[in-house]
């Protein structure tokens, strides 16, 4: 089988793919500035179906998801734009859990594995 690697960098691909599984880079949002968890969660959700459709797999597929916050407090924020995203009919496994970031800039980073067909 071969090792599909998408968005490849130095240090790390933001996404991999082998056989029927697809691994996501933890993803945070690439527009901190002014934004809060809910605008920074509904970016890194659409950054999630970008990749995920990159490797032929999408939201309906998500096997499990880690969501990081730098606050646990925003909980209910993560979740209100997790909620209005996520499949209703195929929700993944999923952990939340707080925890210091990057760097103060991110509020949230959610990683992801899912299947595919391809």
């Amino acid at each position: 089988m071969t090792i599909e690697r998408v968005e490849p960098g130095k240090r790390m691909s933001q996404a991999v793919a082998y056989g029927e599984t697809v691994y996501l880079a933890g993803q945070v949002a690439a527009d901190t500035v002014g934004t809060g968890v809910t605008a920074q969660t509904q970016q890194i959700l659409g950054q999630i179906d970008r990749l995920l459709n990159a490797t032929g797999s999408d939201k309906e597929r998500i096997l499990s998801a880690t969501v990081y916050l730098a606050d646990i407090a925003t909980f209910a924020e993560m979740n209100a734009a997790w909620d209005a995203w996520v499949s209703t009919e195929n929700p993944p496994a999923r952990a939340t859990v707080e925890a210091k970031l990057a760097g103060p800039e991110y509020l949230v980073e959610i990683v992801v594995v899912a299947a595919r067909t391809r």
